[in-house]
């Protein structure tokens, strides 16, 4: 196994991780030597490989991955903000998601992940004053991973989106960091309102699978939203809401749900 170099290790240990972890993926299944090769071990920097990744994904008829990959590259080179916010990203999947035994994990295969990367890239489109391409990289993206986020919600980081089925996030939506949320979802309106009709959803927030928040309404940090809620009023920093429609339920139950991911306990 190739050496990694101390100075990747000491300035970006995250992407020497990487690394470490793509060479043994290739000695231990041989077969898997092309994509890890062209996804991870071909590349110079974490910049280049998410570029790379995104750009594959996304690439169709209509678009060529050459050119998508020209376009995440400007991204990455324009904003050092985006490959953070991957780097805590992927520390979050590592870290909560008990399926999740490597970094590599969600670079090559979760599609949770490499949902939130390409819109992080719509993001930086739309902000850019490049909107038609960016509704072109979240239609791809819908298409590709069955995650619909609109390019002008403001995503924080440090985000894991567990299975990552059937996510809507619309497009006055604000999702704080250190946010957990798993399958289907819904950060939506509550009707044709155009103006800010989206929810806020504070720090370090855990949002159950097929739970709905609807509304320009807040959820406070570190509180918990059930599965299967359907939350339509203001949630309180650290309580738990659960329900149709949501009610309160009891406190958060700990600091950090997002965190912890338990989904079952309660306290009064």
């Amino acid at each position: 196994m190739a050496e990694i170099n101390p100075v990747v290790k000491e300035l970006d240990p995250v992407w020497a991780q990487i690394l470490e972890e793509g060479a043994l993926a290739v000695k231990d299944e041989p077969l898997l030597g092309g994509l890890v090769h062209s996804s991870i071990l071909h590349h110079r920097s974490i910049e280049q490989a998410l570029s790379y990744r995104v750009s594959l994904k996304l690439a169709s008829g209509e678009m060529s991955e050459q050119l998508i990959r020209e376009i995440c590259d400007e991204a990455y080179g324009q904003d050092v903000d985006l490959a953070m916010s991957a780097r805590a990203d992927i520390m979050a999947v590592y870290d909560r998601d008990p399926a999740c035994h490597r970094y590599i994990q969600p670079m090559l295969f979760f599609k949770g992940f490499q949902a939130v990367q390409s819109y992080r890239v719509a993001n930086w489109l739309w902000r850019n004053g490049r909107r038609d391409m960016a509704y072109f990289f979240q239609m791809r993206s819908s298409e590709v991973f069955g995650i619909d986020i609109h390019p002008a919600a403001r995503i924080g980081k440090g985000i894991m989106i567990d299975h990552a089925h059937s996510i809507v996030i619309g497009e006055t939506a604000v999702v704080g960091d250190n946010v957990s949320m798993l399958h289907s979802v819904t950060l939506g309106g509550t009707g044709k309102e155009e103006e800010d009709r989206h929810p806020k959803i504070g720090d370090g927030v855990l949002i159950g699978a097929g739970a709905k928040v609807l509304g320009n309404i807040k959820v406070g940090n570190c509180s918990r939203v059930a599965a299967g809620s359907v939350v339509l009023e203001e949630v309180p920093p650290c309580k738990t809401v659960a329900g149709v429609p949501a009610r309160i339920v009891g406190d958060a139950g700990c600091d950090q749900p997002a965190m912890s991911m338990d989904h079952t306990r309660f306290q009064g």
